[in-house]
């Protein structure tokens, strides 16, 4: 107990660090004292500017959806019992990518204030069909059915994307940016768009905790504990797709944080959901507000959207989850 405590209490100081660094680092170089001095005594200057209207939005919207991707990776790799798993998983990336699409070749929408909302709708439109498609025939959504059914409605999805993304030059110029997963030009109204989304979705996942940990013993085993395992499976999906729809929806997919934070997590905090979820929705931000950081002084006056910066971090976690001789059971 005390372990983990002082491991949430690391997680929240490096959080904190990571933040404030978020905060006074930019392509825009403002002397650090002079970053704290507007941080409490705000004024019509420039820097000013850059400091509350774009830097802290952006770290804590960069914060909101890591936070959100890693509750949501660890809660869907407890639900399949594979840590492999992610929020990719149940097809919701592949959802908000055609939405997305869709909206810009259809519609001919090309403001981020209006296909965000098509981006979510997609995302929740995929993760049921997922479920309808693993529970098809009367069968229970098993671990395994959910992981086939996203896998094939995710190939068949992308398949789409990739047949407008030929056919539609402007769908391809709107969709490269979002795409790559990136925080940049995001402001209060995107983070006020999702926030409630993603708090739902928290809420969710920290109150079936204790389900999670009963059925990772297996479904009878969870059933002989007073667990309704049906209901705990369609309250992870909701959960997974607020979480992951919203995130997706605000900054476009980012890769690996959904898989490699809830990982790290389990290796600190042992098995136990009600103390992994914390430690991942405290990790996962700092490791993409340090990617997030990375990409804005790596290339400048340019930046590299975090998506891609964490996807190169991941990468090797990826690697060595995969390489493992022994995966542990969830």
């Amino acid at each position: 107990m005390r372990l983990k405590s002082s491991v949430l209490l690391i997680a929240l100081l490096l959080l904190t660090v990571t933040a404030a660094l978020s905060i006074a680092i930019g392509s825009n170089q403002i002397p650090l004292l002079r970053t704290v001095e507007l941080l409490f005594v705000p004024d019509s200057s420039f820097e000013s500017t850059v400091v509350h209207e774009q830097r802290i939005p952006r770290t804590l919207l960069v914060i909101a959806v890591a936070a959100a991707l890693g509750v949501a990776g660890a809660v869907i790799q407890s639900l399949t019992r594979n840590p492999l798993a992610d929020p990719g998983i149940l097809g919701v990336n592949a959802g908000a990518s055609l939405a997305v699409v869709l909206a810009v070749a259809v519609f001919g929408i090309a403001s981020i204030w209006f296909y965000l909302w098509f981006a979510f709708i997609g995302a929740a439109l995929a993760a049921v069909v997922v479920y309808l498609l693993g529970s098809a025939g009367g069968s229970a959504a098993t671990p395994v059915r959910l992981a086939l059914a996203g896998v094939a409605i995710g190939m068949a999805i992308f398949s789409l994307v990739q047949t407008v993304l030929l056919t539609n030059q402007q769908a391809f110029n709107e969709f490269r940016f979002w795409a790559a997963g990136s925080a940049e030009g995001r402001g209060y109204p995107v983070l006020f768009a999702v926030i409630g989304f993603i708090v739902a979705g928290l809420i969710l996942a920290f109150a079936i905790a204790p389900a999670l940990n009963a059925m990772a013993l297996g479904d009878e085993a969870g059933k002989a504990l007073g667990v309704n395992v049906t209901r705990t499976r369609v309250i992870t999906m909701i959960a997974v797709t607020l979480l992951a729809g919203a995130a997706t929806a605000a900054v476009g997919p980012i890769s690996f944080i959904g898989l490699g934070v809830p990982y790290v997590a389990r290796a600190l905090c042992g098995s136990d959901q009600r103390w992994v979820l914390p430690a991942a929705a405290l990790l996962a931000p700092t490791m993409l507000l340090g990617a997030d950081i990375i990409g804005r002084v790596v290339a400048t006056p340019s930046e590299v959207q975090a998506g891609i910066v964490a996807a190169i971090i991941g990468g090797p976690v990826f690697v060595v989850i995969a390489r493992k001789k022994r995966i542990e059971s969830l």
